[in-house]
């Protein structure tokens, strides 16, 4: 068992040890067709969530006898009108003439003209699912003569690997899109954050992070970084990790850490948890930078939110950035008194009492998300 094993990991190890990449899906396939002595390979994967107007993901391989040959083309064979891909048994490998049309002669001569036309005289088809999420089908194609039983046998082989490596890369896929989204809603409020081990290691920061403070390997030659600090800031973060990571009855209160004149630290327990098996953090270090969202966007966020007219968002903008009814007035070239009514109907609309308040309704909303 394990010479057959071994004697096929190079089919293997590409679905598990780069899911997410595309160069390992082209070295599985690669080994597919060296395995099979296809002369052309092909990958079709459809996820259940893509939008209607989302190209399939679509990897073709030729083998390197017919590297100069030119590519199928999918549309092309898509259109042959063959036996529906979405209709055949998953993990069963289909012949060409499993494929054809034998109700309508002219259909399949027109069929088979085509197939051989596109360097497909003979092919393998496989289907693969994923629980109604994912889809995939593998074509292999020879021209001069038929797969072999052991061929079939190798391509119907991967079938479970298959299947096991798209149900990762879509649960992968949508974790990353997860992270994504979260951290681009942090972006846009100026939050950046950093994981840290006991030892004030960093562990995983997000891209804000990344962007605005500096990192270094660790001093003592250990595998990560740490952040680069003052020294006296670096030794308070180190002792602020170390007292979170101690055993207590009480959770030790957040400690502010100064990187400079415009970046300071929120250092506190890491309040979420993670998978087993994984090394949870046990610090989680915050910044944020001023930042606010585009003055347009924003307006339009609190003209359909609270139903002001164009005008009235813009001034509810301004007065949320600290402006006085008549500085904003001035900008938006508004007299004081028509300014003073656009703030009277404002604070009507959002129900805020006085400029504070609304500052309050317009920061905690989703205008800073704009």
């Amino acid at each position: 068992m394990a010479t057959a094993i071994n004697a096929q990991l190079d089919l293997f190890l590409p679905l598990v040890e780069g899911i997410r990449e595309a160069p390992q899906w082209r070295q599985f396939m690669a080994a597919l067709l060296a395995r099979t002595h296809a002369r052309h390979g092909v990958l079709y994967i459809t996820l259940a969530n893509s939008p209607a107007d989302h190209a399939p993901t679509v990897l073709q391989l030729a083998a390197p006898r017919a590297v100069e040959d030119p590519a199928i083309d999918i549309e092309a064979l898509l259109r042959l009108e063959l036996h529906p891909h979405g209709a055949l048994r998953p993990g069963r490998v289909y012949a060409v003439e499993e494929m054809l049309d034998f109700d309508d002669k002219a259909v399949l001569e027109h069929q088979r003209s085509a197939l051989v036309a596109m360097g497909i005289r003979y092919g393998r088809w496989m289907r693969v699912t994923v629980d109604n999420v994912a889809d995939a089908w593998i074509l292999l194609a020879r021209e001069r003569e038929d797969f072999s039983s052991s061929a079939v046998a190798t391509l119907s082989s991967t079938a479970p690997y298959l299947r096991a490596a798209l149900r990762a890369f879509v649960a992968i896929s949508g974790e990353r899109l997860a992270r994504i989204m979260a951290q681009a809603t942090l972006a846009r409020l100026g939050i950046g954050q950093v994981a840290l081990d006991e030892d004030a290691r960093v562990m995983a920061a997000d891209a804000m992070a990344e962007r605005w403070l500096t990192f270094i390997e660790t001093p003592d030659g250990r595998p990560g970084r740490k952040l680069q600090l003052p020294q006296a800031a670096a030794d308070l973060l180190e002792r602020s990790c170390a007292a979170i990571a101690a055993p207590g009855p009480a959770a030790p209160s957040p400690v502010l850490i100064t990187v400079d004149d415009d970046i300071t630290l929120l250092v506190q327990p890491t309040a979420f948890s993670v998978l087993p098996g994984m090394a949870r953090p046990v610090a989680t270090a915050t910044m944020r930078i001023a930042v606010r969202e585009e003055e347009r966007e924003g307006a339009a966020v609190l003209r359909d939110h609270f139903r002001l007219s164009a005008r009235e968002a813009a001034l509810a903008q301004k007065l949320s950035r600290g402006e006085t009814i008549a500085q904003a007035g001035q900008n938006l070239h508004l007299t004081l008194e028509t300014a003073r009514n656009y703030s009277k109907r404002i604070y009507a609309r959002t129900g805020a009492r006085g400029q504070a308040d609304l500052v309050r309704t317009i920061l905690c909303g989703l205008a800073p998300l704009a």
